[in-house]
């Protein structure tokens, strides 16, 4: 038992130091994201689709939604409702400046040995729960992290940076140029981090709304400099679908099934599965927003 809790504690710790591509894509869509006054509403589509701000696949989820003031206290959303295709949203600004409207979700993922046997921990498991999902006796305890974030950001009045200091979780965008002050045919800088440190080497993908109704995908590929810096020029105005990602699927994976790497003759031994590669799983983290580019 003592050896046990030592492992796990272990992996705690291994936590403690500092969402791959896929074929729907996750988003958020303001209504606008920079307004003047002293106060303003907008509302907020969310969904996941093939489409980029299309309806067509299923909603996203609200229950984690959080709003961030331009001072750093919690606002609210207002209004929620899901429906089929989307989920929608409102947020009053009553205060001059920039917020956040997002989700960040980290998770666990890993493996143990029981009675010679690979194990893999429940889908969902988070940090606070891992002592309690890995058994007695259980040893070769091996867990990473994977951390998603979706965020958009909308202006009341002039733009503010107070809500950009890293939490050092995750991916994270560090404004050199505001998100909120994008101009087609201009150059806008953005820094990511992961895990609080410059995400050298970081795929970062942009892809403008609206393909749906065109041929050409118009995907930019970037790949963040030394200092997590990527330089994006703006072709035309709109909104625009920005994902970076790290990790992803392990090789090798399970067999079995019908039909499947493991499927043999009928009666006949199943084949023996791959081998999975040894070491503990990649660390995973994945960044998506929703930037809107105005015209000069």
């Amino acid at each position: 038992m003592m050896k046990a809790r030592l492992m796990i504690a272990g992996a705690l710790a291994a936590l403690m130091l500092p969402a791959t591509a896929q074929a729907h894509r996750q988003w958020m869509m303001p209504s606008s994201t920079t307004l003047s006054g002293n106060e303003s509403w907008i509302t907020v589509d969310a969904a996941v689709s093939n489409d980029l701000f299309y309806f067509e696949h299923v909603p996203m989820r609200t229950d984690g939604i959080v709003v961030t003031q331009p001072d750093g206290s919690a606002g609210k959303i207002e209004n929620a409702a899901t429906g089929k295709y989307r989920s929608t949203f409102d947020v009053h600004l009553t205060q001059p400046g920039t917020y956040r409207i997002g989700s960040a979700t980290t998770m666990v993922m890993g493996s143990y040995m029981l009675n010679g046997k690979q194990e893999r921990l429940p889908r969902g498991t988070t940090k606070d729960k891992l002592a309690s999902v890995i058994p007695a006796g259980a040893t070769d305890v091996q867990v990473a992290e994977a951390s998603n974030r979706n965020e958009i950001f909308v202006t009341l009045g002039a733009p503010s940076t107070g809500l950009f200091k890293p939490t050092g979780s995750g991916i994270e965008l560090v404004p050199v140029t505001h998100p909120n002050d994008l101009v087609s045919g201009e150059t806008a800088s953005f820094q990511f981090l992961l895990d609080g440190k410059p995400a050298s080497g970081l795929k970062v993908t942009v892809i403008p709304g609206g393909i749906r109704y065109r041929d050409a995908l118009g995907q930019m590929d970037l790949v963040a400099d030394q200092d997590g810096k990527v330089a994006i020029t703006w072709p035309q105005p709109g909104m625009y679908w920005l994902n970076a990602s790290v990790g992803g699927g392990r090789e090798g994976g399970e067999g079995g099934g019908p039909g499947g790497p493991g499927a043999g003759a009928p009666g006949a031994a199943p084949a023996p599965r791959p081998a999975r590669p040894a070491g503990p799983p990649p660390r995973r983290a994945s960044y998506v927003s929703t930037l809107e580019v105005l015209a000069p």
